[in-house]
């Protein structure tokens, strides 16, 4: 059979869709494509958001130019303090969802493994994934105080649930094929938990992992209200207190480049440790 991969799916298309480079069906598009629609995912609203704020009649207080920003940014990294507040948060956010992460992990593959487990826990983890985590923060302050305490655990309550049921739910439709496999090879129980089970879920670890990661960063946000002295949800909150709109735009600005960031670093992740599916997507 001389036909290439290509030249098959080129054969099995309907005749009657025209197909495009752009509108390709779960393929590959070209590189240069690719870069292309990532900058101009990028560079579009950037060059849109320069012409409203200069040629439209604007007040600054509720958008200011990216030149304003740019000004403020070099402003507040000038004085350190910007630097301060984004080290307070990444640690906030690092220390707590780090500990969710490697509590969530386990209880989520048991939860998946063993159907007892998932009966004993999913009805309690179902009924906790539901309750707003920035409600919890009165009970935090009275029984933590208002240090770090707090603050890290707001960011372990409204991760850990939810990774816990997203990981359980990638183990759940693991194929019995594969564990049944093990088990006539002469696998026990234990390895087909590490050496079936473990490796072929765990792409959908480091996506829930990702996933979740920004629901950290959006709670950091909420606990730096808690008696902060630092942080960039404390640098967004005061900026709003004194219309300071363009320090709000820096403080939102630097959290998406460190979220983007870590996207792209799980995306790395991902191809390293799972070339196997990383070659499927």
């Amino acid at each position: 059979m001389n036909e290439t991969p290509s030249s098959i799916r080129d054969y099995i298309r309907p005749k009657k869709i025209k197909p495009t480079v752009f509108w390709r069906l779960a393929e590959d598009i070209p590189k240069p494509l690719n870069t292309a629609l990532i900058i101009t995912s990028i560079g579009a609203p950037l060059l849109l958001w320069w012409l409203v704020t200069t040629f439209g009649n604007i007040d600054p207080k509720f958008l200011p130019s990216p030149a304003k920003v740019m000004e403020a940014f070099g402003r507040l990294w000038s004085t350190r303090e910007l630097l301060k507040d984004t080290v307070a948060s990444l640690w906030r956010v690092g220390v707590g969802f780090s500990l969710a992460a490697l509590v969530s992990i386990p209880i989520g593959i048991l939860m998946g493994s063993f159907p007892s487990i998932r009966a004993l826990l999913e009805p309690l983890f179902g009924l906790m994934r539901y309750m707003p985590a920035p409600a919890f923060i009165p009970l935090l302050i009275l029984y933590l105080g208002i240090g770090e305490e707090p603050k890290i655990t707001l960011i372990f309550i409204g991760v850990f649930f939810f990774n816990s049921l997203m990981v359980m739910d990638t183990v759940k439709f693991v194929s019995k094929d594969l564990i049944e496999a093990t088990y006539i090879l002469g696998g026990d129980r234990k390895q087909a938990l590490l050496q079936v089970i473990f490796p072929h879920v765990l792409p959908g670890i480091i996506d829930a992992c990702r996933i979740n990661l920004a629901a950290a960063w959006q709670l950091v946000i909420v606990s730096e209200l808690i008696a902060a002295t630092e942080g960039l949800g404390r640098r967004i909150s005061v900026a709003g207190r004194f219309l300071r709109t363009d320090e709000i735009f820096v403080g939102l600005i630097v959290i998406g480049v460190i979220g983007l960031s870590f996207d792209l670093f799980f995306q790395y992740l991902l191809r390293v440790s799972c070339k196997w599916a990383s070659q499927k997507r």
